[in-house]
């Protein structure tokens, strides 16, 4: 088999265009839509929004490589990064913290033009400690590249990248085709969706770091989006990949097959529609804490407010389980009596509504 950067039509990427125009379609109806919303938010609800996409990205980027990330550590970075601790809070992991600063760097340079140094720069927040591999800098090893599974005395190569001699040239060339297809680049790529996918593609395919190339190719396929419509985009490509990880992996291993890539931008495309979709609920979910808030907040005693506001950091697809007599207990050590007065109080005010009966029964945010 020959792998794309072997053809004689590397980088002369080409696609039907008809079999993509209702997916740009509705990536431009999605978005102006979430922009609409986005205008018409309070400034606390649209950071709280940005934040909380922003910690998705940062934690599932990681994931998709194998590295869990602590939410907390995340999260305190990306609000130390933002300016928002009047103090800023101490993050006991390294990772975390460089995984933060890198996705709070690529939101606040979206504009910017892509470098060398930014790359080695994004590659060093990765890999704060790291002392096994080399850090803002390409591959030297002679060795192949390969993406592989399997037994280690049968592995299975699903591709191998191009050799490390040839990375300075090629990533020369990246960057210059990256910038070169910016709005008002001299071979400027009208659709973001488009830009955006090609962009992880061709970096995906260079393999130009020995580890982390998936962080930064997700991370230049944001920049992409952001760049190409003027703003930055809040949405997270690796809370969509994640999810169906082996469709990204499949996916990519056909896109390196050819140098036509209909395919390929058809995948791609749908996993930024469905990032959209997941940002349109989470700012929908944002609203309606708010608005919940607004409402109860001084209706409610300590305790009660303690279990809502951990019930809604789950996000939109909430508390798994509900909340139960022994959760709430357990997350604000009262006596049963007093946890049974407080959750029928909530269920008065219609905070809770409730589901089961009996030891079955389970409490959930009433919207």
């Amino acid at each position: 088999m020959t792998y794309n950067w072997q053809q004689k039509d590397w980088t002369q990427f080409s696609y039907d265009i008809s079999k993509l125009e209702d997916k740009l379609y509705a990536f431009a109806e999605k978005s102006g839509r979430i922009s609409g919303i986005l205008k018409t938010m309070s400034i606390e609800d649209h950071a709280q929004t940005m934040i909380n996409i922003m910690v998705a990205e940062a934690i599932k980027t990681s994931e998709i490589e194998g590295e869990y990330l602590s939410r907390i550590d995340v999260l305190s970075s990306i609000r130390n990064n933002l300016g928002l601790n009047v103090t800023p809070e101490s993050v006991k992991n390294k990772n975390a913290e460089g995984m933060a600063t890198l996705i709070t760097d690529v939101q606040n340079s979206f504009a910017e033009k892509l470098t060398k140094k930014k790359l080695f720069d994004w590659h060093k927040m990765i890999f704060p400690t790291a002392t096994n591999i080399n850090i803002g800098a390409w591959r030297i090893h002679e060795d192949p590249m390969q993406v592989v599974s399997g037994r280690i005395d049968r592995p299975i190569v699903h591709f191998e990248a191009p050799p490390s001699k040839q990375i300075p040239l090629e990533m020369d060339n990246f960057i210059a085709w990256f910038n070169e297809t910016a709005p008002n680049g001299s071979k400027m790529i009208k659709y973001a969706p488009i830009r955006s996918a090609i962009s992880h593609l061709y970096f995906e395919t260079i393999h130009p770091f020995e580890d982390g190339n998936g962080r930064i190719g997700r991370s230049i396929a944001e920049k992409a989006l952001s760049q190409t419509v003027g703003y930055p985009v809040l949405l997270s490509l690796s809370a969509t990949i994640e999810a169906k990880k082996k469709d990204y992996y499949n996916a990519l291993k056909m896109g390196q097959s050819s140098n036509e890539i209909t395919s390929w931008l058809e995948y791609f495309i749908d996993v930024i529609l469905k990032s959209q979709d997941e940002s349109e609920s989470l700012i929908d979910f944002t609203l309606k804490k708010s608005k919940l808030f607004d409402h109860y907040e001084s209706q409610l005693n300590d305790r009660q407010l303690k279990v809502v506001k951990r019930m809604l950091e789950e996000g939109p697809k909430g508390f798994e389980g509900g909340m139960t007599a022994k959760k709430y207990i357990r997350i604000t050590l009262t006596s049963k009596p007093t946890a049974t007065r407080d959750l029928q109080k909530l269920v008065e005010l219609k905070v809770f509504k409730v589901e089961g009966d009996g030891r079955s029964t389970s409490y959930y945010i009433n919207f």
